[in-house]
């Protein structure tokens, strides 16, 4: 479990920044769960979610760049949690798994050319002495944009299962996981990505979708 709190080349949790982040986010009182809570909602709604920051660039990655940046897509996203909580000495991983996304928009389902999105990211921190899964990628004026109802996370059960808009209409569904790993993957991503959305890795190298 040790490992698990320390610093990697993408979840730089000894960076300064990321540091005085994650401090501020969680404040002083409460324990490891209210603190994983804390910085679940800071991340999910103090960073906006763009799919268009996909992106090929190594350095993109890093927890610091995405705290740089205000916003990320869901890999992104889930890195910044895992260093928040590694930087608080909470363990953390990262998970990765295929969804279908019924409410992508039109552009976004023309550029990917399926409604399959692969190696959508959350993260996986350990508190109470169990494993719990968060997914901080949609952020709360997205899910209000689009009549989608936001995942919350109480520190207890997982949050990712988001099946559902606020209307009743089926949303995401989850079709394959990839398991659990303690830094980003970024080799097995690029694998993935080839794989599935070859057309993407034809259209650009290092910068971003957008």
């Amino acid at each position: 479990m040790k490992e698990l709190i320390k610093p990697t080349s993408y979840i730089d949790s000894d960076n300064p920044d990321v540091y005085e982040f994650a401090s501020n986010a969680a404040g002083t009182s409460g324990g490891k769960k209210e603190q994983a809570v804390s910085l679940y909602y800071a991340v999910r709604d103090g960073f906006t979610y763009n799919p268009y920051c996909l992106t090929f660039d190594k350095p993109h990655y890093r927890a610091s760049y995405v705290l740089e940046r205000k916003e990320g897509f869901c890999i992104q996203k889930a890195i910044l949690l895992a260093a928040a909580a590694r930087a608080l000495g909470i363990p953390a991983r990262l998970g990765f798994a295929n969804v279908r996304n019924h409410l992508a928009t039109e552009k976004l389902l023309k550029l990917m050319k399926t409604d399959l999105f692969v190696f959508h990211g959350y993260t996986a921190l350990f508190l109470d002495g169990k494993w719990v899964k968060a997914t901080p990628a949609f952020d709360i004026k997205l899910c209000e944009r689009f009549g989608t109802k936001p995942l919350e996370f109480d520190g207890g059960t997982d949050s990712v299962f988001h099946p559902y808009d606020s209307s009743g209409n089926r949303h995401m569904e989850y079709v394959h996981d990839y398991g659990m790993f303690d830094d980003f993957p970024f080799e097995q991503m690029l694998d993935e990505f080839e794989k599935y959305y070859p057309h993407l890795m034809d259209h650009f190298s290092g910068e971003s979708l957008k």
